[in-house]
């Protein structure tokens, strides 16, 4: 697996790992308050087997820090690697964070995609495509939250669905990576 590295723009500490160099481009934040390789083993197979380059994002250690710093953390993250022409993604409240920068920087996104789906009221930019997968016995972020996202925007979203609980990327991480693999690849 890639190292953990942390930009610090303006002194604020931002754990990122930056994996693989293919064409598919793929930003993942992950969820909050869960260990940083949550989603290693799905982003290393995304980086090594499926031959995307992805780009993980973590949190700064400043929990008070808004929905809006978030989005600026990870965009100051995007722009010190220089990814251009990506999916942006994200995994419970990191999909919160992905949905607030698509929604405020659709130009700089080819899509979302949801790892589990936060009942938040932040809408989808038009024509951007909405990949969500979701656990079948997430309770975290239960069904209901993808189903109703769904028929908010139905002609542009799909639910895939991986038996388990919240933390399904990290049980059934190449399942999880297959996925998105297959849905990102077709795009």
């Amino acid at each position: 697996m890639t190292d953990t590295q942390i930009f610090e723009p303006e002194g604020r500490a931002i754990p990122f790992v930056d994996e693989g160099d293919g064409p598919v481009k793929l930003v993942l934040i992950q969820e909050q308050g869960l260990a940083a390789d949550v989603l290693g083993v799905a982003a290393h197979y995304l980086a090594e087997e499926a031959g995307f380059h992805v780009l993980r994002i973590g949190h700064r250690s400043d929990s008070e820090a808004t929905l809006d710093e978030r989005v600026d953390d990870v965009i100051a993250v995007i722009d010190h690697v220089g990814i251009e022409d990506t999916w942006v993604g994200g995994h419970g409240f990191g999909g919160t964070i992905a949905r607030a920068l698509v929604a405020a920087h659709s130009d700089r996104a080819n899509g979302l995609l949801l790892l589990g789906v936060e009942d938040v009221d932040i809408a989808v930019a038009p024509a951007i495509p909405v990949l969500i997968v979701q656990g079948t016995e997430d309770t975290d972020t239960p069904a209901a939250n993808a189903e109703a996202l769904q028929a908010a925007i139905p002609d542009r979203s799909s639910i895939k669905t991986i038996a388990g609980d919240h933390l399904f990327p990290m049980h059934h991480p190449i399942e999880t990576g297959v996925i998105i693999e297959e849905y990102l690849d077709w795009d």
